[in-house]
């Protein structure tokens, strides 16, 4: 042989190789394939998950956002309807304060009037009764008067 090699040699080793080849892809090529397929189907099922999971939660959000919005709008249009509302109360209240204003103002006035009229009633009668007394005064004086220049005059006469 040339270069001393075998071919006989040579071909078993290359047997050798396939049969070990061939042990090694049944024994460890195939449950690992096997281990990796089933690792990645489980990674891509997580992934699926998590996609399904980000877009539930990106729906539950924009869900909950929506619900926010009208939320707040349903605030605004409270505080709106509540401000309505205490404007109309604070009308009424400035109303009702005005009519009980008028009436107090018509009662004081009538109670005024009347007390005028009583007073000047009372006034007449204080006048007349002035009025009387300085009549009777100034009767009786004149009266007096009249009885003393009489009796004068009368003695007067009767000394003459």
């Amino acid at each position: 042989m040339p270069l001393n090699i075998d071919i006989q040699q040579i071909l078993l080793h290359m047997l050798n190789f396939v049969i070990l080849f061939a042990v090694m892809y049944f024994v460890l090529y195939k449950p690992v394939k096997a281990f990796i397929d089933k690792r990645d189907a489980c990674f891509r099922e997580m992934e699926e998950k998590a996609k399904k999971d980000l877009d539930e939660a990106a729906a539950a959000k924009d869900e909950y956002e929506e619900k926010l919005r009208g939320a707040a709008e349903e605030i605004r249009t409270m505080k709106a309807e509540a401000q309505k509302d205490s404007r109309e109360d604070a009308d009424k209240i400035r109303s009702d304060a005005k009519k009980e204003a008028k009436e107090i103002l018509n009662v004081a006035k009538l109670k005024a009037e009347h007390d005028t009229e009583v007073m000047i009633k009372n006034a007449n009668s204080e006048i007349c009764e002035l009025a009387q007394q300085a009549a009777g005064k100034f009767v009786i004086e004149n009266t007096s008067d009249a009885y003393d220049s009489f009796i004068e005059s009368a003695n007067d006469a009767d000394e003459d």
